[in-house]
């Protein structure tokens, strides 16, 4: 009797973010009142279909671990500190991971950035219940919305390009274990996502309409919008801090729950300290 294809969860957290301008690596840089990578975490852990959630991080990296413990809903996250140089290469290493704990090859993984933190539970599964039975898998992505140019090498645009055919990649992308390893293997660590590898074996993964708040956060203008958005999207018992959302110096509490009515803020106090996170 075989037995039904389990869904992993997989999320590279190796990088150090400095595209977005940061102190600390951008997976844990503050969003909302919590590190980022919290976000993603949160949404993750309520995807009911999956098996397991499994994080990769850089060796030595023992944030992970710190920010992990605060959550008792994230008290089965596994951390893998097996992290490589690139994005490709940790994704190798967490799928090795993952052999390595059970996982079979025919079994589903899917793998989402630490810095697309606005997911939502209902969008990963909409790309489980469409990819499940397809012989190849598949990824979220949006429609190019946008008219694009072709710049000459003087900056300048020397050309409009069709759009009807074009969509953002997005993550999660969702393969089987063992294709995914193959194709990663083949395709060396120069991929920017796993859906190029696949490609690369002349396959071609399903597109999947997601959401345009599913973005990366990448510049530090991300972080201004994606903290503003954590705003917006209802997340059960999330405090956020308002005032570090949008950027402005708070010497009072300011924490107020998405999903209800704003607390009363406590009075201002002349002895007011700045997080240090």
């Amino acid at each position: 009797m075989s037995v039904a294809p389990r869904l992993h969860l997989l999320v590279p957290a190796a990088g150090t973010g400095t595209r977005a301008g940061t102190e600390l690596p951008k997976q844990y840089q503050a969003l909302a009142g919590s590190p980022m990578v919290l976000h993603t975490l949160r949404a993750l852990a309520r995807v009911k279909q999956a098996h397991s959630l499994g994080v990769v991080v850089s060796p030595g990296d023992t944030r992970m671990a710190e920010v992990i413990q605060r959550e008792v809903a994230l008290n089965q996250v596994r951390i893998w500190p097996v992290g490589g140089a690139t994005r490709a290469a940790s994704v190798a290493a967490g799928l090795k991971a993952l052999l390595g704990q059970g996982a079979d090859l025919e079994d589903w993984v899917l793998v989402h950035d630490a810095a697309r933190c606005l997911i939502q539970p209902e969008w990963v599964s909409t790309l489980i219940e469409r990819c499940q039975h397809d012989a190849v898998g598949g990824l979220l992505a949006i429609p190019l919305p946008d008219t694009l140019k072709q710049a000459a090498p003087d900056s300048r645009s020397q050309a409009t390009l069709g759009r009807d055919d074009k969509w953002l990649a997005q993550t999660p992308q969702m393969f089987r274990l063992g294709m995914l390893s193959q194709a990663l293997m083949h395709a060396g660590t120069g991929v920017t996502d796993e859906a190029s590898a696949i490609e690369a074996m002349e396959l071609k993964p399903l597109l999947v309409q997601g959401s345009a708040l599913n973005f990366k956060v990448t510049y530090p203008e991300d972080l201004r919008l994606a903290a503003l958005m954590a705003l917006e999207i209802p997340r059960e018992g999330l405090l956020v801090d308002l005032d570090a959302a949008r950027g402005v110096a708070a010497g009072a509490d300011g924490k107020y729950r998405i999903a209800g009515e704003p607390t009363p803020r406590p009075a201002e106090s002349s002895d007011s300290t700045q997080d240090d996170r």
